[in-house]
């Protein structure tokens, strides 16, 4: 009798704490491998396509690339662009259109610095901004993918 109320009781605690481990080892809401069920415009690369040079100053040629990880399109009425900083001072805004979920859109962003200076000491921080709707809600359902930082 003592056994089958040993054997019971671990079945019960058992089926319990099941669902309890279950909720720990499961990936967050903002976990990277599930898309969000809204849009997710991100930033997914930024890249040195072409240098050119007048002999003072040197012209950098960026490919900057955002696609919709989510699963949702935005509407027409959304305004976003991504704002591009040096040193926190904010040099410059594109403007980005609605994108339709898996949908990408690149520009070229042109970036002038010295000759003189070398490689790998500009450092541009890009940011994703939503100003339409606000706040973002499902226009926007994962802001941790919004921000990248390119250096060259």
């Amino acid at each position: 009798m003592n056994m089958l109320l040993t054997v019971g009781f671990r079945r019960v605690l058992s089926l319990l704490l099941l669902p309890a481990a279950f909720t720990l080892v499961r990936p967050g809401a903002g976990a990277a491998a599930t898309p969000c069920a809204g849009a997710d415009p991100a930033i997914v690369s930024a890249r040195v396509q072409g240098t050119n040079s007048d002999g003072r100053i040197n012209r950098y040629s960026l490919a900057i690339r955002v696609t919709n990880l989510g699963r949702s399109k935005q509407p027409s009425n959304v305004l976003q662009s991504v704002e591009i900083y040096q040193n926190d001072i904010k040099l410059d805004a594109k403007g980005l259109p609605p994108l339709r979920p898996g949908q990408s859109y690149s520009f070229t962003y042109i970036f002038q610095r010295s000759i003189d200076a070398g490689e790998g000491t500009s450092t541009l921080a890009l940011k994703l901004v939503m100003r339409q709707p606000s706040p973002p809600g499902k226009q926007d359902c994962n802001a941790s993918n919004d921000a990248y930082s390119i250096t060259f």
